[in-house]
């Protein structure tokens, strides 16, 4: 078989003489070779062999291939140093390392044991001891010359690529600056969501921290596995480096802080590189988010349940408020009949008494036409009054009873008939009249003088003031959780109350709040009657004075005080009108002031100005001796007295 060698060849791999995939892996995910085709001359090569045909030049068109590999890459003797070193010149070019070590195809994916073995063949092949007969064939020393320099620089830049390659650090440089796509897929139709971004996130794959990557997978994905995979690119970590195109050498740094400058340039250039590629890597899954079917398809789920709930709530309110409604009308619809049933029997009550009424119109009317005669005559001094008491006290059965025994008997005994009809009835009303008389009185009808008051109509005895406030006191001394604690508390107060009554009256009782109204006439009654203390300016001939004019008067005043002490039991009078307290009765003499009592009235009153509450009680309690009544009686007179003054001048 001629081969041609205008043609391009394209390298051969022994892993593809028996058709079986290639599996190939590096840092990043392993994939599987399936779309390599055997072609080319390498391929006709090896199907001849398996063949049985022969090859002439076998090893000729393979020192062809090679040389040809050779020339289709020209070796850069700039080599990539560290980390941020600018270039020598703008036309030079970084060497292709993979491309030196027979390793262009796979790249990335280039594993460390077959970089060392592609190492070993490609430097024992390229070595200049082995390249030798190339001197030999020059015809001049300079060609020769320039031959073995060529062959040197080839050689150290195969060292030099693999000492690249072979450095974990410098290798993750050199696949950060190698040649990527950076394209982002903006759009694309439904079908073709896994064909556009499949190989998209197959790319950027490779420079993820984490390994393996997940697989985006197809459309028949359980949604458990998608929502794994989003949350590992919303996640992602890149270990791509950014060495920029403009970063500083910090070899050719003049000083030390001239370096630490560089340093933060560097650093900063680096920082904003990182931020725009996970910008770029999230502009990728979001876009991917927002036009994956299967999302898309669960967020239509989602959305139809939700629609499905808020119709079923709305349906069961619906339901609800027809439910009410019906249960309204019924209500509405059983009021109606029950009024209706109520008004048929109010009417047929109506009537039935309106038939009543007519019946005992009938037998009054009956009752009078019968008597009429025995009136007229007077018999057994039976008058009008008599029989219209009659007509008027019974009732339509009595009044029939009668009627029908007065029927076909004489005059005389129609009379008396009547006679004991009227005096039956008199006999009934006054018991009936005795009887409310009795159950107004006694609360209750009395059987020879021991029955009790009914239980109904017995009245609880009202709460005293010293009971309120020992059932005050025993509530604090016993609080809540105490064994038996109401009873201990009814035997605290000693009163006999029971437990039900101490209940009630916490509740009714102790929560009335005191009225302040009323505070100032407590006051007035829990304190100690005041001593009457005499003038100091009271003249011993006005003692003697008023003692001869109480001698004569004090017999007549015991006697009028006995029976005035009657006429006010007896009446219930008040006690401002009654005895005072020594025995001696009010009588003119007492409204006799002396000069103390008026300063002491004059004072008060400026004390207790008119707005003040319960003014006038405080005045008297100010006033020794003195009541209510006498102060006003005496401020009325000092204020007659005041204007006639005032009037004569």
């Amino acid at each position: 078989m001629a081969v041609h060698s205008r043609l391009r060849l394209i390298s051969y791999s022994q892993e593809l003489v028996d058709g079986q995939p290639v599996y190939v892996s590096s840092n990043s995910l392993p994939i599987k070779a399936l779309k390599f085709e055997p072609a080319g001359h390498a391929f006709h090569t090896a199907a001849l062999k398996l063949l049985g045909c022969e090859e002439e030049d076998a090893d000729s068109e393979d020192q062809k291939v090679s040389n040809e590999k050779e020339q289709a890459y020209m070796p850069s003797y700039d080599s990539y140093s560290s980390k941020g070193k600018k270039k020598s010149g703008i036309g030079d070019k970084q060497q292709d390392h993979y491309a030196l070590l027979g390793l262009g195809h796979l790249r990335y994916l280039s594993t460390e044991e077959q970089i060392r073995k592609s190492y070993r063949e490609v430097a024992l092949k390229y070595h200049p001891d082995k390249q030798a007969a190339l001197l030999l064939a020059e015809e001049t020393e300079a060609a020769k010359q320039a031959k073995k320099e060529e062959i040197e620089s080839h050689f150290k830049s195969i060292q030099e690529a693999y000492e690249f390659l072979i450095d974990p650090v410098k290798r993750r440089i050199y696949d950060s600056t190698d040649e990527f796509d950076d394209e982002i897929p903006t759009d694309c139709a439904s079908h073709d969501f896994f064909r556009v971004f499949g190989p998209a996130f197959m790319r950027n794959g490779r420079w993820s921290v984490n390994q393996p990557v997940p697989s985006l997978g197809d459309d028949n994905t359980p949604l458990k596995e998608v929502e794994n995979f989003y949350d590992f690119w919303y996640s992602f970590k890149s270990w791509r480096e950014f060495p920029h195109a403009d970063e500083f050498d910090l070899e050719q740094a003049e000083s030390r802080e001239h370096k630490r400058w560089m340093e933060r340039q560097n650093a900063k250039l680096s920082e904003k590189a990182r931020k725009e590629e996970y910008v770029r890597i999230r502009t990728l899954v979001d876009n991917a988010y927002r036009r994956d079917p299967r999302i898309l398809r669960r967020k239509e789920e989602e959305k139809a349940e939700k629609q499905r709930k808020k119709e079923a709530k709305f349906l069961a309110k619906k339901l609800q408020e027809e439910e009410a409604a019906r249960a309204a009308e019924e209500e509405k619809r059983r009021k109606e009949e029950e009024e209706r049933c109520a008004a048929e029997a109010a009417l047929q009550q109506k009537k039935l008494k309106e038939k009543e009424k007519k019946l005992l119109r009938k037998e009054r009317t009956r009752l009078r036409t019968l008597s009429a005669s025995i009136l007229c005559r007077h018999l057994l001094d039976l008058f009008e009054d008599d029989v219209e008491n009659l007509c008027l006290s019974l009732d339509i059965e009595q009044l029939r009873n009668i009627c029908d025994e007065m029927e076909g008997k004489n005059l005389l005994e129609q009379a008396k008939v009547l006679r004991d009809a009227g005096g039956s009835s008199h006999d009934s009303e006054s018991n009936i009249q005795d009887e409310k008389k009795n159950v107004q009185q006694n609360g209750s009808a009395v059987s020879d003088g021991s029955v009790p008051l009914s239980s109904l109509e017995k009245k609880e005895k009202p709460w005293g003031k010293e009971e309120i406030e020992l059932l005050r006191k025993g509530m604090q001394k016993y609080p809540k959780g105490t064994s038996r604690r109401w009873e201990v508390i009814s035997e605290y107060i000693g009163t006999g109350r029971s437990v039900e009554e101490i209940l009630k009256a916490t509740k009714t009782v102790l929560l009335q709040k005191p009225d302040t109204a009323k505070a100032f006439d407590s006051f007035l009654e829990k304190r100690k009657p005041a001593q009457s203390i005499a003038s100091p300016l009271t003249t011993r001939e006005e003692m003697e004075g008023s003692a001869t004019k109480q001698g004569p008067e004090s017999s007549a005043a015991k006697m009028d005080n006995s029976e005035e002490s009657s006429s006010i039991s007896e009446n219930n009078k008040k006690p401002d009108e009654g005895v005072a307290e020594n025995g001696v009765s009010l009588s003119s003499e007492q409204d006799a002031w002396s000069a103390v009592q008026e300063r002491a009235l004059v004072q008060a009153l400026k004390t207790f100005p008119r707005e003040t509450s319960q003014r006038w009680e405080r005045v008297a309690a100010a006033v020794p001796g003195k009541t209510v009544n006498q102060c006003k009686k005496k401020f009325a007179l000092l204020k007659d007295n005041f204007r006639n003054k005032k009037n004569a001048v």
